[in-house]
């Protein structure tokens, strides 16, 4: 199969799966996503993340679990196949961002580095402009509602808001907070309420 193939068959499953996470990985497994640039996914499984905050392990098991939620939201979603590629390589900036300072694994700015790393991916891909723009901002500004969360100088409202949809944003962050191991249902009612209060005040700075 040619990387064409192998990409209509990731796009088939992100589009198509209630549980993409298995056919993701049987993907990998088959050694299908071997060569350049679909090694980049299966490179995730050798990225690790700081057990405090993603105690299910590497950046692989992380997006997997992010797909597998993407999929049950996608219906939210004003461009489902955006959506989904935009779960699916959100935290691929983690890739070259990851390192380990003073005892801690970290991954500053992966969300910045994430952008170009997934534009140049989807471009390998034959993906078409219009196409890679709307997915890329929204791996660039996955991390805003965490930065407006905990007060961060991160947070770029304005910019945001004129480069993508916040709800969009709002969506695949939702994902991506509940895409972690051992979560329980005090935790998850907290995620959902801190993406709101996210929302409203996105809202409101339109109006």
């Amino acid at each position: 199969m040619t990387t064409k193939d192998i990409s209509l068959e990731i796009d088939n499953i992100l589009m198509n799966s209630n549980v993409p996470s298995k056919d993701l990985l049987r993907l990998i497994e088959d050694g299908k996503m071997d060569n350049e640039p679909l090694n980049l996914i299966k490179n995730l499984d050798k990225i690790d993340q700081n057990k405090k905050y993603h105690p299910e392990g590497s950046v692989l098991n992380h997006v997997l679990l992010v797909v597998d939620e993407a999929a049950n939201l996608k219906e939210e979603s004003k461009d489902k196949r955006v959506f989904m590629w935009s779960a699916l390589l959100h935290d691929i900036g983690k890739l070259t961002t990851t390192k380990l300072r003073k005892g801690r694994i970290t991954s500053y700015n992966h969300d910045i580095e994430g952008e170009n790393i997934a534009y140049k991916f989807l471009s390998k891909l034959g993906f078409d402009e219009k196409f890679k723009k709307e997915v890329v901002k929204l791996v660039r500004y996955h991390m805003q509602p965490l930065f407006f969360d905990k007060n961060l100088p991160f947070f770029e409202l304005d910019k945001m808001l004129k480069e993508c949809d916040y709800k969009e944003v709002a969506l695949l962050s939702l994902c991506d907070r509940l895409g972690r191991g051992n979560l329980n249902q005090e935790t998850i009612k907290l995620e959902k309420d801190r993406i709101e209060r996210f929302k409203h005040y996105c809202d409101n700075a339109l109006t």
